[in-house]
Parts: structure tokens; C-alpha cells; sequence
């Protein structure tokens, strides 16, 4: 059996070729106008939204209070996923920060939270589901780090599993302004935690280090380190097809920053805070400005033009209903809504566009204050609102949802998430698709031979009229459907009789089957 995981690995790489072929051949994509649709509402100040691998059934939405709320089947659920509210403090940029799911979720149940404790201090800590698939155990809570914060503000908070099973996490440099930290401040101190990347592997038990980070073995310098030289990076993610990782990282007064770590990265990147913010010198020690060891941005913004001080990094798209988006990087900035994405090919940035109009949602609703995006399983994008407390997704502004699940039909068809057996582009659970048994054996005979090809033929090609028969429908040599017994019926019962062609069934609207299979009306 395929894995979930798999099946969307498959599918998102898939896609890729495809978009690659049709582009090399000069086929056009055909684009959708774009807009946004709000999927919950009355949440708590929404941070961030994800879900388990293999999960296309629900959302699971972190809250800064401390809870994780669940939205299953478009609903969302009364009752917490967890509720850290009574170990966590909150607000300002304290509370519930991050929430990363076990890549083997699925079998193990583990999940990892970023919390801020009663004391100030971050926890990164992991938690078990219950018997109850929607609720989990709050007992099971077990330490993985824990580290002191000096001040209120730069918690970083985003936990990430990467497409190496390790899970990255974000620190903040500490908080206050200008990292005063030290001689050197905290984003380029080796011995702290702060303003830096983390890579755990929880797998491996305490202290939970890969053996591969690139400072293991160097003294004076904590060996869960990634990367260095971060402010404050609020949100970054890995690009599902080519595991690019994007790093949004809030500026100080003025400019904000995209940064980029390419594919088979080993770490021990230095992106310059505090000597520099984004491409800016900022006169402060602990680094050389523009130095060669230095990883400058990809994207940059200054504070002008209504733009504050506070990007929220996002993802690269790689859903299937908006193709004319696959391989746009998006991303915003907090305090005024703003929405943009470019295209990165490691090289070169192209196709920048900014999107605050058109994904305006319409009909007396707005998105502000965007604290994180959210990537599903299927590859589409999500906004949280902080301000509003809702969560939007971004859509076609037309598509089939024949199931009102906001997820478009042939995606879900593609994806292998629904059925379709009569490949007429509507899920079976959208239509009365039944199953007659005889299929393939036009004479009931309960063998498919030369008889039911010769009898296929003759229906096809020589006058023959069907032969009403109470144990099979009338039409039953139009094994596709389609209202017409053709070349293509005769192809299957030849494929089934001469050519190892499973047995299938017959699948007609309405159902003439008899005795009715189950499920048929």
C-alpha cells in the first residue's frame, strides 16, 4: 500500500512535470481569477494553521491563548485539540507559537509544541494523541528544550519538520531592540540558543542532535544550531518539490527580510543580525557587514509606503487548483495586510506581484493582521487573521465542489482523496454510481471469452440489439457508459478475456443491476 505521504510526494512532483511539459510544448496554463474564501471564524487569535501527513479531513489551527482547535469536515470542533493555556503566558509576542506533527504521526501520534511557560521561557515540548483521534493527552507533555528569554518580544516560535525528519526551530535574538545582548548580541553568540535555527532530531532521545549539525564538536558553540545571525524569524517553511527552505525575518525600523537556504543545505548559515538588517549595515558589532561568510536575502522591503516592521513568512505554492500560481512563494507583512509572492530558482527572483486586492475576501469581510499562512495537504495556501480571528483559504474564484468541502473536485479526484470510477470528473460520492457485477461477461456466463467478445461485436458494429436479461442491465455491453457500445467496449472485454485485464464492474447512472449491489438504490 502506497503511503499518504508518499501519494502527495508523488502527485506534487507529478505536477510539476506536467506544468513542465505543457509549458516546453507552448500549451498555456489556463488562469483563474483568485480570491479568498474564510473557512472559520470566532477563533482566539489564530497563528497558525497545519496538518498531520495523510490528513485531508482536518485543520488543526494554533491559537496564542494556548489552544489547538480543530476544523474537521469544514466544521470546527467545540472542544480543544490541547489546551496549554495553564502552563503558557500570554500576549504581546508570548503564548502558543508552533506546532509541528510527526512525520510518522500517523503510527506514532507525536506532535511538538513552542510554548512560552509560566516563567517567560520557551518550551519546545511533545505531546501524544488519546484514543480520541481529535483530542489529545495533556498528561503526555515531555521536554524536549528549554531555554531562558530576556525580554517580552522575538520568540520566534515556528516548528517545522524538514524533508530530513528533523524538525527545525526558530528563536528570536531575545527581544528589545537591537539585540543589546552582550558585546555581540545573542544572533551571533554560539553559545545561546537565540537568534538562531534549530535542528532536532526527536528521534534520537536526548539531547535530541543530529549528528550532521554542522557545529557538533565545536567548542563554546551549542550543538542544535543550524543557522545563526536571525532577528526574529516568524514563520519559515520548505518548498514540498524542491525542499528549499524560505525564512521570513522581521526587520528592526527599517527593512524586512526573505531568506533562503537552497536544497541539500548543511547548515552553519550566518544571515547577519545584528551587524545587518536585510541588505542595510546597521554600524552594530558582531559581524562584518556584507562579509563573505554572510547569506544576504533573497527579498527585501522597507518600512515606506504604509509597510511597518513585521513580515510573516509564508510557502511556496504547489496546490493543484490554481496552477498558474505553482512555484510562487508568498508572503506578508502583519501589521497592514499586505500580500505578495515572487518566483526563486536559486539564482535569479522573478514574477514578484503583490495580491492585497485580489485576495480580498468581498461581502463586508477583510483579512488583517496576518499572522501566519498554512500549507494543507493537498498543497493549498491558508491565511490566519490575527486581529479578526479567522482563517481563509485561498481559491479559484469559480471551481466543482460538488461536496462543499472547499477543496475543488478534480483535486481531490487527482489526489486519489475521492473516487471516480467512471472518469467523468465528478467524485462517486457526489452521484448514484453503482456497480453491476456482470460486467465484462455480456452472456452471464460468469466467464469473459470469446463469446462476450463476439456478442460485444456484434452489439457494436452489426445491428445486434441488447438482450434484456433480469440478472443484467440492458445495456451491458457498454462496459464504459457511455450510452454507446463501441470499439472502446469491445478493447475492454478483449483486455479482460486475451490479456490478463482485471475483472471489473459496470458503472451506469442509474444503476440497472440485479440483485442490486450494496449501496445502490
Amino acid at each position: 500500500m502506497i503511503s499518504p505521504r508518499l501519494k502527495v510526494n508523488r502527485y506534487l512532483k507529478g505536477t510539476s512535470l506536467a506544468l513542465g511539459v505543457m509549458m516546453a510544448l507552448g500549451v498555456s496554463v489556463q488562469a483563474r481569477a483568485v480570491t479568498t474564501t474564510r473557512i472559520a471564524s470566532g477563533l482566539n487569535s489564530p497563528l497558525y494553521v497545519t496538518m498531520p501527513t495523510g490528513d485531508f479531513n482536518r485543520l488543526f489551527i494554533v491559537e496564542q491563548h494556548g489552544r489547538i482547535r480543530i476544523l474537521k469536515n469544514g466544521a470546527l470542533l467545540d472542544s480543544a485539540f490541547l489546551n496549554v493555556d495553564p502552563i503558557s503566558v500570554c500576549c504581546n509576542e508570548r503564548g502558543l507559537l508552533g506546532l509541528a506533527f510527526h512525520p510518522n504521526y500517523a503510527h506514532n501520534g507525536f506532535f511538538y509544541i513552542n510554548y512560552i511557560d509560566l516563567n517567560g521561557n520557551t518550551v519546545i515540548a511533545r505531546y501524544h494523541v488519546s484514543a480520541d483521534p481529535d483530542i489529545a493527552d495533556p498528561a503526555s507533555g515531555v521536554t524536549l528544550k528549554t531555554y531562558t528569554q530576556p525580554e517580552t518580544n522575538h520568540k520566534g516560535g515556528c516548528l517545522v519538520f524538514g524533508p530530513d525528519g528533523m524538525l527545525y526551530a526558530g528563536a528570536g535574538d531575545g527581544g528589545g531592540a537591537n539585540d543589546q545582548h552582550g558585546t555581540i548580541g545573542n544572533g551571533q553568540k554560539p553559545d545561546t540558543y537565540l537568534g538562531k535555527i534549530l535542528r532536532l532530531d526527536v528521534d534520537a532521545g536526548p539531547p535530541y542532535v543530529p549528528a550532521d549539525n554542522p557545529f557538533v564538536g565545536t567548542v563554546d558553540t551549542f550543538p542544535e544550531i543550524w543557522d545563526l545571525g536571525m532577528r526574529n524569524p516568524w514563520r519559515f517553511s520548505f518548498d514540498r518539490l524542491t525542499n528549499a527552505m524560505y525564512i521570513g525575518d522581521v526587520g528592526q525600523d527599517t527593512m524586512e527580510e526573505i531568506d533562503y537556504e537552497p536544497p541539500g543545505s548543511t547548515g552553519g548559515r550566518n544571515y547577519g543580525w545584528r551587524c545587518m538588517e536585510g541588505t542595510l549595515c546597521t554600524g552594530m558589532t558582531g559581524c562584518t557587514c556584507n562579509a563573505p561568510n554572510l547569506t544576504l536575502p533573497i527579498n527585501t522591503y522597507f518600512h515606506t509606503g504604509g509597510n511597518c516592521n513585521s513580515i510573516t513568512g509564508g510557502y511556496v505554492y504547489r496546490g493543484c487548483a490554481l496552477p498558474e500560481l505553482y512555484g510562487d512563494y508568498f508572503y506578508a507583512e502583519y501589521c497592514n495586510g499586505h500580500i505578495w509572492s515572487f518566483r526563486y530558482d536559486g539564482v535569479s527572483k522573478t514574477d514578484s506581484t503583490e495580491w492585497t486586492t485580489t485576495l480580498a475576501p468581498g461581502g463586508g469581510l477583510s483579512i488583517a493582521s496576518i499572522s501566519s499562512f498554512g500549507q494543507d495537504n493537498y498543497g493549498e495556501l491558508y491565511i490566519c487573521d490575527y486581529a479578526d480571528g479567522e482563517v481563509y483559504k485561498i481559491v479559484p474564484n469559480s471551481y466543482a465542489d460538488c461536496d462543499s468541502n472547499r477543496v475543488d473536485d478534480s483535486c481531490q479526484i487527482a489526489m486519489g482523496i475521492s473516487a471516480d470510477v467512471n472518469s467523468n470528473g465528478i467524485p462517486d460520492a457526489c452521484e448514484v454510481v453503482c456497480a453491476c457485477a456482470c460486467a465484462h461477461d455480456p452472456a452471464c456466463d460468469g466467464v469473459t471469452d470469446i463469446l462476450d467478445v463476439a456478442t460485444t461485436i456484434n452489439v457494436a458494429f452489426r445491428g445486434a440489439a441488447a438482450i434484456t436479461d433480469g440478472d443484467c442491465p440492458a445495456e451491458r455491453t457498454d462496459v464504459d457508459c457511455t450510452g454507446t457500445t463501441d470499439i472502446l467496449d469491445v478493447t475492454h472485454i478483449i483486455n479482460v478475456a486475451f490479456r490478463g485485464g482485471a475483472v471489473g464492474t459496470e458503472f451506469c447512472i442509474p444503476c440497472n443491476c440485479h440483485p442490486f449491489p450494496v449501496g445502490c438504490p
